[in-house]
């Protein structure tokens, strides 16, 4: 038996950055591993800046996540105005940026969202982990920052419910949750959650899944350095219970 945290992720809108190639900014269809950091550390009040505090968090736990509800692909574009970078000069606001009209110039993105995606997410803690489960639970019932599903414009639409329960194998603590409605009476009815035709589950190396691997993928959302912004990539697992059934 282990303990888990276990809370649920669902949202109008979601974007978990992969790797970006040129002007496009694609999003998987799960939480990536920096995404669900990102989650804690915001619950808990650590800022970006903070790189001791964030690479505790890094260190300490291991999440698996099930995919319930893929959602739907939109691609959004976008301009945006900044000045060329200067090692000499550091801008503090929007407005410094803006000010100087000579130097800025304008960059194209198109970006990647999900919509009405839903997810479950099991997290494991490490002897070196800096929080208890418990202290994450409440971090996230009463969160410092503004929790978010990838960018900050993509807000969470429900609660997270989260427990933390003890569970034979991980997959036991994310389909803890299947008997319970996982969206209000009213939502359900008002609006048509596509559920995925069967879940698919995630998790990382050395976690008690209860599950044989269908299969070992590369991901690049180890991060290494939050203020830089620089990720490794990691081996994850992936059982995808309908194939074969």
């Amino acid at each position: 038996m282990s303990q888990y945290l276990v809370f649920r992720l669902y949202g109008a809108m979601a974007s978990f950055g992969e790797i970006a190639v040129g002007e496009l900014r694609h999003s998987a269809v799960y939480p990536s591993r920096s995404a669900l950091l990102g989650l804690l550390a915001a619950a808990l009040g650590i800022p970006r800046s903070d790189e001791a505090g964030q690479q505790a968090l890094i260190n300490g736990y291991r999440f698996g996540v099930k995919l319930i509800a893929s959602g739907t692909p939109l691609r959004d574009y976008h301009t945006v105005q900044s000045p060329a970078i200067s090692k000499k000069i550091t801008y503090r606001t929007r407005k410094q940026e803006m000010a100087d009209k000579d130097k800025l110039s304008t960059i194209l993105t198109s970006r990647e969202y999900r919509t009405d995606g839903l997810y479950m997410v099991a997290v494991d803690a490490l002897n070196d982990a800096p929080f208890s489960l418990q202290q994450l639970a409440g971090a996230l019932d009463k969160p410092i920052f503004q929790l978010y599903l990838g960018r900050k414009s993509c807000p969470l639409a429900l609660p997270l419910a989260a427990i933390v329960a003890e569970f034979e194998s991980l997959k036991m603590a994310l389909d803890s949750r299947d008997q319970q409605a996982l969206l209000p009476e009213m939502l359900a009815v008002s609006r048509a959650l596509r559920l995925d035709r069967s879940p698919r589950y995630f998790w990382e190396q050395g976690m008690d899944s209860g599950m044989d691997a269908t299969l070992t993928q590369t991901r690049s959302d180890q991060p290494l350095s939050r203020a830089r912004w620089q990720f490794a990539p990691r081996q994850e697992l992936v059982f995808m219970s309908g194939v074969g059934s």
